[in-house]
Protein backbone atom coordinates (compact mmCIF):
# COMPACT_ATOMS: atom_id res chain seq x y z
CA UNK A 1 0.00 0.00 0.00
CA UNK A 2 1.32 3.47 -0.92
CA UNK A 3 2.66 5.77 2.31
CA UNK A 4 2.78 9.37 1.81
CA UNK A 5 5.71 11.40 3.36
CA UNK A 6 5.40 14.67 3.91
CA UNK A 7 9.07 16.81 3.31
CA UNK A 8 7.30 20.16 4.97
CA UNK A 9 6.41 21.49 8.21
CA UNK A 10 2.71 22.21 6.63
CA UNK A 11 1.72 22.04 3.23
CA UNK A 12 -1.74 23.53 1.50
CA UNK A 13 -3.27 22.04 -1.40
CA UNK A 14 -6.54 23.28 -3.09
CA UNK A 15 -8.13 21.67 -5.94
CA UNK A 16 -11.41 20.69 -8.15
CA UNK A 17 -11.46 16.97 -8.89
CA UNK A 18 -14.06 14.82 -11.07
CA UNK A 19 -12.56 11.21 -9.71
CA UNK A 20 -10.21 10.44 -6.49
CA UNK A 21 -6.46 10.31 -8.01
CA UNK A 22 -5.49 7.69 -5.74
CA UNK A 23 -6.31 4.36 -4.14
CA UNK A 24 -6.31 3.71 -0.58
CA UNK A 25 -3.42 4.76 1.01
CA UNK A 26 -1.72 5.84 4.13
CA UNK A 27 0.40 9.15 5.44
CA UNK A 28 3.08 9.85 8.01
CA UNK A 29 1.40 12.97 8.36
CA UNK A 30 -2.25 14.64 9.31
CA UNK A 31 -4.10 15.36 6.72
CA UNK A 32 -6.78 17.83 7.47
CA UNK A 33 -9.64 17.46 4.53
CA UNK A 34 -12.40 20.61 3.70
CA UNK A 35 -15.11 19.90 1.44
CA UNK A 36 -16.13 22.99 -0.59
CA UNK A 37 -17.92 21.67 -3.01
CA UNK A 38 -19.19 18.20 -4.55
CA UNK A 39 -20.76 15.05 -3.00
CA UNK A 40 -19.18 11.50 -2.66
CA UNK A 41 -18.34 9.06 -0.46
CA UNK A 42 -15.13 9.50 2.63
CA UNK A 43 -13.70 6.14 2.62
CA UNK A 44 -11.44 5.32 5.89
CA UNK A 45 -10.64 2.38 7.67
CA UNK A 46 -12.58 0.08 5.49
CA UNK A 47 -15.51 2.06 6.60
CA UNK A 48 -17.01 5.07 4.43
CA UNK A 49 -19.66 7.95 4.85
CA UNK A 50 -21.85 10.29 2.68
CA UNK A 51 -19.89 13.80 2.04
CA UNK A 52 -21.29 17.03 1.21
CA UNK A 53 -20.10 20.68 0.93
CA UNK A 54 -18.98 21.71 4.48
CA UNK A 55 -17.67 18.62 6.15
CA UNK A 56 -14.27 18.50 7.32
CA UNK A 57 -12.37 15.16 7.85
CA UNK A 58 -9.10 14.47 9.72
CA UNK A 59 -6.83 11.73 8.68
CA UNK A 60 -4.28 10.75 10.89
CA UNK A 61 -1.37 8.82 10.34
CA UNK A 62 -1.66 5.44 9.22
CA UNK A 63 -5.31 5.49 8.44
CA UNK A 64 -6.17 4.20 5.18
CA UNK A 65 -8.33 6.24 3.14
CA UNK A 66 -9.32 7.67 0.05
CA UNK A 67 -11.94 9.28 -1.72
CA UNK A 68 -14.74 7.91 -3.97
CA UNK A 69 -15.91 11.10 -6.05
CA UNK A 70 -19.77 11.16 -7.21
CA UNK A 71 -20.05 14.79 -8.48
CA UNK A 72 -16.98 17.19 -8.75
CA UNK A 73 -15.70 18.46 -5.99
CA UNK A 74 -13.18 21.13 -4.74
CA UNK A 75 -11.07 19.87 -2.01
CA UNK A 76 -9.36 21.91 0.57
CA UNK A 77 -6.12 20.52 2.16
CA UNK A 78 -3.94 20.94 4.76
CA UNK A 79 -0.92 18.64 5.51
CA UNK A 80 0.79 19.06 8.71
CA UNK A 81 3.57 16.72 11.36
CA UNK A 82 4.61 16.63 14.55
CA UNK A 83 7.04 18.90 13.53
CA UNK A 84 4.86 21.83 12.78
CA UNK A 85 3.13 21.38 16.12
CA UNK A 86 6.18 21.65 17.90
CA UNK A 87 7.27 24.60 15.97
CA UNK A 88 4.22 26.24 14.31
CA UNK A 89 4.05 28.57 16.66
CA UNK A 90 1.57 27.28 19.10
CA UNK A 91 1.43 28.10 22.74
CA UNK A 92 3.98 25.83 24.53
CA UNK A 93 2.08 24.85 27.27
CA UNK A 94 -0.93 23.46 24.81
CA UNK A 95 1.61 21.48 22.38
CA UNK A 96 1.54 18.24 24.31
CA UNK A 97 -2.61 18.24 25.04
CA UNK A 98 -2.85 19.06 21.22
CA UNK A 99 -0.62 16.23 19.85
CA UNK A 100 -2.69 13.73 22.51
CA UNK A 101 -6.22 15.03 20.97
CA UNK A 102 -5.28 14.56 17.54
CA UNK A 103 -3.27 11.32 17.80
CA UNK A 104 -6.71 10.28 20.07
CA UNK A 105 -9.02 11.36 17.30
CA UNK A 106 -11.69 7.78 16.75
CA UNK A 107 -9.96 7.08 13.36
CA UNK A 108 -13.35 7.03 12.26
CA UNK A 109 -15.37 7.97 9.39
CA UNK A 110 -17.70 11.27 9.72
CA UNK A 111 -17.41 15.12 9.82
CA UNK A 112 -15.18 16.18 12.55
CA UNK A 113 -17.07 19.50 12.84
CA UNK A 114 -19.58 18.96 15.63
CA UNK A 115 -19.93 22.37 16.53
CA UNK A 116 -21.86 24.61 14.83
CA UNK A 117 -20.38 27.95 15.35
CA UNK A 118 -17.56 26.11 14.61
CA UNK A 119 -18.77 24.96 11.17
CA UNK A 120 -19.90 28.91 10.20
CA UNK A 121 -15.98 29.60 11.19
CA UNK A 122 -14.25 27.49 9.48
CA UNK A 123 -15.68 28.11 5.79
CA UNK A 124 -14.52 31.93 5.84
CA UNK A 125 -11.09 30.92 7.62
CA UNK A 126 -10.54 27.95 4.78
CA UNK A 127 -11.18 31.09 2.46
CA UNK A 128 -8.81 32.99 3.91
CA UNK A 129 -6.14 30.34 3.74
CA UNK A 130 -6.87 29.67 0.19
CA UNK A 131 -6.15 33.42 -1.10
CA UNK A 132 -3.50 34.08 1.15
CA UNK A 133 -1.36 31.31 -0.30
CA UNK A 134 -2.40 31.81 -3.88
CA UNK A 135 -1.99 35.56 -3.85
CA UNK A 136 1.38 36.08 -1.78
CA UNK A 137 0.66 39.21 -0.71
CA UNK A 138 2.27 41.64 1.74
CA UNK A 139 2.71 39.27 5.16
CA UNK A 140 1.26 36.59 3.51
CA UNK A 141 3.34 33.37 5.27
CA UNK A 142 2.37 34.73 9.27
CA UNK A 143 -1.00 35.63 7.88
CA UNK A 144 -1.62 31.55 6.85
CA UNK A 145 0.49 30.52 9.76
CA UNK A 146 -1.71 31.94 12.24
CA UNK A 147 -5.17 30.84 10.27
CA UNK A 148 -3.29 27.48 10.04
CA UNK A 149 -3.01 27.22 13.89
CA UNK A 150 -6.37 28.43 14.13
CA UNK A 151 -7.86 26.05 12.13
CA UNK A 152 -6.20 23.25 13.85
CA UNK A 153 -6.97 24.25 17.01
CA UNK A 154 -10.74 25.05 16.20
CA UNK A 155 -10.01 20.83 15.13
CA UNK A 156 -8.76 20.11 18.32
CA UNK A 157 -11.62 21.80 19.85
CA UNK A 158 -14.45 19.28 18.25
CA UNK A 159 -12.18 16.05 18.62
CA UNK A 160 -11.82 17.46 22.36
CA UNK A 161 -15.70 17.29 22.99
CA UNK A 162 -15.78 13.22 22.15
CA UNK A 163 -13.02 11.95 23.95
CA UNK A 164 -12.93 9.96 27.23
CA UNK A 165 -14.49 13.00 29.77
CA UNK A 166 -12.79 11.24 32.06
CA UNK A 167 -9.12 11.33 31.06
CA UNK A 168 -6.97 13.70 32.48
CA UNK A 169 -5.00 15.88 29.34
CA UNK A 170 -2.56 16.12 32.02
CA UNK A 171 -1.56 12.96 32.38
CA UNK A 172 2.07 11.94 32.88
CA UNK A 173 3.44 10.55 29.34
CA UNK A 174 3.53 6.65 30.91
CA UNK A 175 0.25 6.77 31.23
CA UNK A 176 -0.82 8.68 27.98
CA UNK A 177 1.26 5.70 26.26
CA UNK A 178 -0.98 3.07 28.13
CA UNK A 179 -4.03 4.77 26.71
CA UNK A 180 -2.64 4.87 23.22
CA UNK A 181 -1.63 0.80 23.52
CA UNK A 182 -5.09 0.09 24.29
CA UNK A 183 -6.60 1.52 21.42
CA UNK A 184 -4.30 0.51 18.80
CA UNK A 185 -4.59 -3.06 19.65
CA UNK A 186 -8.32 -2.93 20.88
CA UNK A 187 -8.92 -5.63 18.16
CA UNK A 188 -6.68 -8.18 20.21
CA UNK A 189 -7.78 -9.30 23.63
CA UNK A 190 -5.04 -11.24 24.70
CA UNK A 191 -3.29 -7.94 24.26
CA UNK A 192 -5.37 -5.90 26.72
CA UNK A 193 -5.45 -8.51 30.04
CA UNK A 194 -3.82 -6.76 32.49
CA UNK A 195 -0.72 -9.11 32.36
CA UNK A 196 0.11 -7.83 29.05
CA UNK A 197 0.25 -4.22 29.42
CA UNK A 198 2.03 -4.76 32.75
CA UNK A 199 4.71 -6.63 31.18
CA UNK A 200 4.42 -4.11 28.05
CA UNK A 201 5.37 -0.31 30.53
CA UNK A 202 7.17 -2.25 33.44
CA UNK A 203 3.94 -1.96 35.98
CA UNK A 204 3.29 -4.99 38.21
CA UNK A 205 -0.04 -5.73 37.80
CA UNK A 206 -1.14 -5.38 41.25
CA UNK A 207 -0.34 -1.58 40.85
CA UNK A 208 -1.43 -1.26 37.37
CA UNK A 209 -4.70 -0.75 37.90
CA UNK A 210 -4.30 1.67 40.67
CA UNK A 211 -2.22 3.48 38.72
CA UNK A 212 -4.69 3.55 35.51
CA UNK A 213 -7.52 4.81 37.68
CA UNK A 214 -5.87 7.34 38.97
CA UNK A 215 -4.74 9.05 35.41
CA UNK A 216 -8.32 7.91 34.15
CA UNK A 217 -11.13 8.20 36.62
CA UNK A 218 -12.40 4.79 35.66
CA UNK A 219 -10.93 1.41 35.79
CA UNK A 220 -9.06 -0.28 33.06
CA UNK A 221 -11.64 -2.74 31.75
CA UNK A 222 -14.43 0.45 31.71
CA UNK A 223 -12.09 2.14 29.54
CA UNK A 224 -11.45 -0.79 27.42
CA UNK A 225 -15.19 -2.21 26.99
CA UNK A 226 -16.31 1.70 26.67
CA UNK A 227 -13.84 2.71 24.09
CA UNK A 228 -14.89 -1.04 22.30
CA UNK A 229 -18.32 0.06 22.32
CA UNK A 230 -18.18 2.99 20.88
CA UNK A 231 -15.46 1.88 17.66
CA UNK A 232 -18.62 -0.94 17.61
CA UNK A 233 -21.47 1.51 17.38
CA UNK A 234 -19.33 3.23 14.35
CA UNK A 235 -19.26 -0.38 12.73
CA UNK A 236 -23.00 -0.70 12.80
CA UNK A 237 -23.35 3.02 11.94
CA UNK A 238 -21.20 3.29 9.07
CA UNK A 239 -20.46 0.57 7.30
CA UNK A 240 -22.17 -2.61 5.76
CA UNK A 241 -20.35 -5.62 7.57
CA UNK A 242 -22.34 -8.17 8.49
CA UNK A 243 -22.95 -8.66 12.40
CA UNK A 244 -20.55 -11.95 12.68
CA UNK A 245 -17.99 -10.41 10.57
CA UNK A 246 -17.92 -7.26 13.48
CA UNK A 247 -17.75 -10.08 16.32
CA UNK A 248 -14.93 -11.64 14.65
CA UNK A 249 -12.87 -8.22 14.10
CA UNK A 250 -12.92 -7.26 17.90
CA UNK A 251 -12.04 -11.20 18.87
CA UNK A 252 -15.71 -12.15 20.40
CA UNK A 253 -15.29 -16.36 20.28
CA UNK A 254 -18.82 -16.07 18.58
CA UNK A 255 -21.80 -13.85 17.18
CA UNK A 256 -23.60 -15.04 20.71
CA UNK A 257 -20.82 -13.60 22.85
CA UNK A 258 -20.46 -10.89 20.72
CA UNK A 259 -24.49 -9.79 21.18
CA UNK A 260 -24.31 -10.82 25.06
CA UNK A 261 -21.44 -8.20 25.52
CA UNK A 262 -23.10 -5.48 23.54
CA UNK A 263 -26.71 -5.88 24.75
CA UNK A 264 -24.79 -5.31 28.64
CA UNK A 265 -23.53 -1.73 27.22
CA UNK A 266 -26.43 -0.39 25.08
CA UNK A 267 -29.56 -2.86 25.98
CA UNK A 268 -30.74 -2.85 22.65
CA UNK A 269 -28.68 -5.68 20.66
CA UNK A 270 -26.48 -4.55 17.81
CA UNK A 271 -29.10 -6.09 15.18
CA UNK A 272 -31.52 -3.49 16.71
CA UNK A 273 -28.84 -0.65 17.62
CA UNK A 274 -28.14 -0.53 13.81
CA UNK A 275 -31.84 -0.49 12.78
CA UNK A 276 -32.41 2.25 14.99
CA UNK A 277 -29.45 4.86 13.73
CA UNK A 278 -30.09 3.65 10.34
CA UNK A 279 -33.68 4.84 10.48
CA UNK A 280 -32.80 7.92 12.36
CA UNK A 281 -30.34 8.62 9.50
CA UNK A 282 -33.11 8.61 7.27
CA UNK A 283 -35.34 11.16 9.18
CA UNK A 284 -32.64 13.56 9.84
Amino acid sequence: MVKENLYEPFSIVYKTLDECPKFEHKHNFFELVYIISGTGQQCINKNSFAYKPGHMFLITPDDCHAFNIETTTEFFFLRFNDIYLKNGGLHHENIQRLEYILHNANHQPGCILKNQPDKRLVAPMVEAIIREYENKDLYNKELVQQLVNTLIIVVARNIARYLPEQVNMGTEERAMDILQYIQNNIYYPEKLKAESISKKFGISEAYLGKYFKRHAAETLQQYITNYKTKLIEHRLQFSDKRLNEIAAEFGFTDESHFNKFFKKQRVSSPKEFRRMVRVGSLVQ
